[in-house]
């Protein structure tokens, strides 16, 4: 079995906003109606994590910070990639979302932004 990749769901990059302007997702309810769009969303078990909700969707899971109004980023871990990938790319170029991956900072799948 491949390892899991963890990637970072990100606004998308837009070179008209102001620098050292925040830049969100979105706000916690806007992110959870969005990933509802794309079959993600909580498995209605207890709460796993302190300060952490996990939504589930086709091959992905993604962490998002609880206990805020406005959401900055999200872990996303791929566990099917052949499945994630088609659902991630379609989320983004929707959504104005982008993903980053930690280890080399490379941004991806951009929105139309």
């Amino acid at each position: 079995m491949a390892a899991k990749r963890l990637l970072v769901l990100v606004p998308a990059p837009d070179a008209s906003a102001p620098a050292g302007a925040p830049r969100l997702l979105g706000t916690a309810r806007e992110i959870r109606e969005s990933l509802a769009r794309f079959n993600t969303a909580p498995d209605g078990g207890a709460k796993k994590s302190l300060g952490t909700e996990f939504f589930y969707g086709p091959g992905i899971q993604i962490e998002l910070p609880s206990g805020q109004s406005e959401i900055n980023q999200a872990l996303v871990t791929l566990i099917e990639e052949d499945i994630a990938w088609p659902v991630l790319l379609r989320m983004c170029r929707r959504m104005n979302w982008a993903l980053q991956d930690p280890s080399s900072g490379r941004v991806f799948g951009a929105g139309p932004g």
